[in-house]
């Protein structure tokens, strides 16, 4: 059986997992987190921003196999985007669960 990490214990005794390859990762905290978070969070809503209003564009996106294509619809960017950053990832699960119950307002949910 492949071990996944070590079962580590805080100043509190709750136990925490420590998983393998941690240690090559950074662990941003603070204010530093803060900012990251609200930089992703900022990253998504400015990609969807232009292509909402009577006004919106139309946006290009090739996949990893080279399918393209070209929508303006926010569902479907979101979708087709790949994120890394956690805060970003929670945007887009917002966003796919604000579709699948209502069908509509997906980028609002994004949106600033």
């Amino acid at each position: 059986m492949a071990s996944i990490g070590t079962l580590a214990f805080d100043e509190f005794g709750r136990p925490f997992l420590i998983l393998k390859d941690q240690e090559k990762k950074k662990r941003l905290t603070g204010l530093d987190a803060l900012k990251s978070h609200i930089l992703a969070a900022r990253s998504v809503a400015n990609t969807l921003k232009t292509s909402l209003g009577p006004k919106g564009l139309d946006k290009l996106m090739v996949s990893p196999d080279g399918d393209v294509t070209v929508t303006n619809d926010g569902a479907t960017i979101l979708k087709m985007m790949d994120v890394e950053h956690q805060i970003a990832k929670l945007l887009v699960q917002l966003s796919q669960s604000q579709d699948d119950e209502v069908g509509d307002g997906t980028t609002g949910v994004v949106g600033e």
